[in-house]
């Protein structure tokens, strides 16, 4: 199995190297992610200017790796046509040093990334696992990435899956489920700073705290209830058997999850 993986908190994002050793595990793995952070530019491809790529020094031995001077989706763009053109057998974007929910779903560089995987028919999954202050749990999201790749690589998920899934602040014999859910509502409120740089205004827009909307089956819920959520995109999955298989594979994450941690 040959797995694509890429972030958007650059190349050298603890998250991302985090879950290359777990995936390790599971098969080849070749890293191709921005040179610097790229939070919040969500489906963005650089279509402009030209693209920079190289090769970087890996932090695990062995992992072929490559720097791009771009965006998440520019990242997975040049993995799948370059660096793996003979193919890949799984997309995986994480992990993300912070939740991905919501509204957020729209912006997010992470799912972006994921998404270019989705476009060129090869399954993907975007991971993300919260922040409690400055302190980043990666345990249970590297665990379950690797989980979601064996299934991938036992065909017990379908070839076209796009998941975004996230990870609570907890460690791994803490959580308390895994569960299939649907995108919450979780809004800020902006405020724009406006300044002058002596030759013309500028505005800087100031993310506010958010507003959490917890209703029971979205990914919001499932996190304040100590969960693991997976939502599955587009919303409107074909056909009831791939809902069903969808869900009796997250009834058994938290099996395996509790297995992996004796």
């Amino acid at each position: 199995m040959r797995i694509l993986v890429t972030n958007d908190d650059s190349v050298y994002g603890d998250g991302l190297w985090a879950l290359v050793e777990a995936l390790t595990e599971v098969g080849e793995v070749i890293v191709a992610a921005p040179d610097r952070e790229q939070s919040a530019v969500g489906t963005s491809v650089t279509l402009h200017h030209p693209l920079r790529m190289k090769k970087a020094e890996p932090r695990i031995s062995g992992v072929e790796t490559y720097s791009v001077e771009g965006t998440p989706a520019d990242s997975v763009i040049l993995g799948l046509q370059l660096v793996a053109a003979d193919g890949v057998d799984l997309v995986m974007s994480g992990i993300n040093e912070g939740v991905n929910m919501g509204n957020d779903v729209y912006i997010s560089g992470t799912l972006g990334a994921a998404i270019q995987g989705y476009f060129y028919d090869v399954p993907a999954i975007a991971i993300s696992t919260a922040v409690y202050n400055t302190n980043v749990r990666f345990e249970a999201a590297a665990m379950m990435g690797k989980l979601l790749a064996q299934k991938i690589k036992d065909k017990l998920l379908h070839p076209r899956s796009l998941l975004n899934v996230n990870v609570p602040y907890l460690s791994i014999d803490r959580i308390e489920g895994v569960e299939l859910t649907r995108p919450g509502r979780r809004t800020y409120r902006d405020a724009i700073q406006k300044g002058n740089d002596g030759k013309r205004d500028y505005y800087w827009i100031v993310r506010g705290d958010p507003v959490w909307e917890e209703k029971e089956g979205t990914d919001i819920w499932a996190i304040r209830n100590k969960k693991i959520s997976i939502t599955p995109l587009p919303l409107n999955l074909p056909g009831s058997n791939r809902k069903s298989a969808l869900e009796d594979v997250c009834s058994s994450l938290i099996d395996d999850l509790n297995s992996s941690h004796k």
